[in-house]
């Protein structure tokens, strides 16, 4: 930091020096809660269209698509918002401490808005026939939760470390990371679960007739647990960081 000095002569005529420090400007302000809503809406959307899409399609890609329109959704909204699109990661920012209370409801409404809207949409643009909804009963209901559990864990996990972690300040691997960590999820277990790992996903695939309302507690309590236990295995690692 610089100073600007001035000269000036005291009584008896000796030299001496003053300095007046610049003062530093004031930070820039952050993006207001509108433009943070608003890119959480378009997020979530940009996602589960892609799911809805791709799975009503019946793609064979569909796992590819699906981490690649979170990865770009990520890059275009990540410096607004943090680019959540899924409450479960809203959970996990919010128990790390890098998302505040008054803020976790409305991102929570503006992810399931997008996503209600997204399948909307999707179903409109597919006009899928008549399909089967997903639904899990004995063994593999358990199955499913504890499958929802661990990759909304992972995903969290993966997000908190890559994209809030001081030790990362400016690197720009972070979507891809997040991006992968959703692709090799629905490769792993999209088969047991539906590979949702996110409740906006799984509330938006319920609304298209892709998981039974039945089971829409199992993305809820899975994948919120698996966030909040995200957000607190991030804070017990990294204890100057919290």
């Amino acid at each position: 930091m610089t100073d600007i000095e001035t000269r000036t002569a005291d009584r008896n005529g000796s030299q001496r020096s003053t300095t007046a420090p610049v003062q530093p400007a004031a930070p820039a302000p952050g993006p207001s809660s509108g433009r943070k809503y608003a890119t959480e809406f378009i997020g979530a959307f940009i996602l589960v269209f892609t799911v809805g899409c791709a799975v009503l399609s019946k793609s064979t890609l569909a796992p590819l698509a699906i981490g690649a329109s979170l990865m770009v959704g990520v890059y275009a909204g990540g410096h607004i918002s943090g680019g959540h699109y899924n409450p479960a990661v809203s959970l996990a920012a919010f128990v790390r401490g890098r998302l505040s209370g008054r803020d976790l409801v409305p991102y929570w409404v503006a992810q399931l808005a997008g996503a209600g809207v997204a399948a909307g949409l999707a179903v409109f643009v597919i006009n899928p026939p008549a399909r089967h909804a997903t639904a899990f009963t004995g063994r593999l209901l358990f199955a499913a939760l504890l499958a929802e559990f661990i990759f909304t864990f992972v995903l969290s996990y993966v997000v908190l470390n890559v994209a809030t972690s001081k030790d990362h300040p400016n690197n720009s691997f972070y979507g891809l990371a997040i991006g992968f960590t959703v692709l090799v999820g629905a490769v792993a277990v999209g088969g047991v679960s539906g590979g949702a790992f996110n409740p906006a996903v799984a509330f938006g695939g319920s609304l298209m007739g892709l998981f039974a309302w039945a089971n829409i507690w199992i993305y809820l309590v899975g994948c919120l647990a698996g966030g909040a236990a995200a957000g607190l295995a991030f804070r017990a690692l990294n204890p100057n960081d919290a």
